[in-house]
């Protein structure tokens, strides 16, 4: 899935300061809208959980790991063809290179999704 993921993926970049963005349209074939719902499909939440991390992984240029879900709400569902935007930022990392990154996705200006993650890049 983390695939598939990274291929809906676009506009990546960092700003001055420090946030990282990217936008990402999952289209009616992702793997994620099977069985989620058969008759009105949308995207669970763990793929934008994954999408975060897709993300955090790019700006790291290497595998990261997630060692906690510290918050993940969702506020609205997102259909096939949504156009998500996910800003990210990161904090400072602790001596052993653990940060917490906070993510907003949304979708038209609206909120969809509040994510706090636990990362590690090093492990």
């Amino acid at each position: 899935m983390y695939k598939q993921v990274s291929g809906c993926m676009s506009n990546f970049k960092v700003s001055v300061d420090g946030k990282i963005c990217a936008k990402f349209i999952f289209p009616a074939d992702f793997i994620g809208f099977q069985g989620h719902f058969p008759d009105k499909p949308i995207l669970p939440g763990i793929c934008k959980i994954l999408a975060v991390k897709v993300m955090l992984q790019k700006y790291y240029s290497r595998k990261i790991y997630i060692s906690q879900i510290v918050t993940a709400k969702f506020f609205a569902p997102v259909a096939c063809g949504d156009e998500l935007l996910i800003e990210c930022q990161k904090n400072d990392s602790n001596a052993d290179g653990i940060c917490t990154a906070n993510a907003m996705v949304t979708c038209r200006g609206e909120k969809i999704s509040k994510i706090k993650l636990t990362i590690n890049p090093r492990r």
